[in-house]
């Protein structure tokens, strides 16, 4: 495992930085992409996102004070710029972000990096028809297996208001799919 601490000096120091920051991709890219994905649903769109994230990271990491673990501060990061993403495609498109989002879902079948079968865009359906938070909760639950004190420091949520939005996010999916 990879000392966080000598990461983090290697960061926010001008001669290491840029390596540091090579390996920090090299670590979470791969976490930070399914986490974006499970949001956001294209492919391309996670890209960008992805590509902002690690952008805002690189420029804000001598502002990170610690009070997290890393993970927990990029996660944020990267929920947040998700988040905006969506509403700024709502707002370009004039239209909400649940429309964004049904219209991401619909794309799903044809989107060349999906390789999910109908029960997949199904469920992706269902997690749609969730408030956004509800939503956050079940995607980092379901898709990435955050523990709750993990999604309490990304989300600066108690975890008890956490495992009731998976609770309830939960039975809200459970009906949704087995509405038919």
């Amino acid at each position: 495992m990879i000392d966080e601490v000598q990461l983090l000096e290697e960061l926010k120091s001008e001669f290491h930085k840029e390596r540091a920051f090579r390996e920090l991709i090299t670590l979470y890219k791969e976490r930070l992409y399914w986490h974006i994905r499970n949001i956001v649903k294209s492919h391309d769109d996670t890209d960008d996102v992805l590509q902002n994230t690690f952008i805002k990271i690189y420029k804000n990491i001598h502002n990170f004070k610690g009070d997290s673990k890393l993970f927990s501060w990029m996660y944020r990061i990267a929920t947040n710029e998700a988040i905006t993403f969506i509403n700024q495609n709502a707002k370009r498109l004039q239209t909400t972000n649940e429309e964004v989002q049904s219209i991401a879902i619909s794309k799903l079948s044809s989107d060349v990096y999906f390789e999910g079968e109908i029960i997949q865009i199904k469920l992706q359906k269902a997690i749609a028809t969730l408030p956004e938070k509800q939503q956050l909760v079940f995607n980092m639950k379901y898709f990435q297996d955050l523990k709750y004190s993990e999604m309490s420091d990304i989300l600066e949520t108690s975890e008890g208001a956490l495992k009731a939005s998976y609770h309830i996010a939960v039975k809200k999916i459970e009906s949704y799919l087995t509405e038919d």
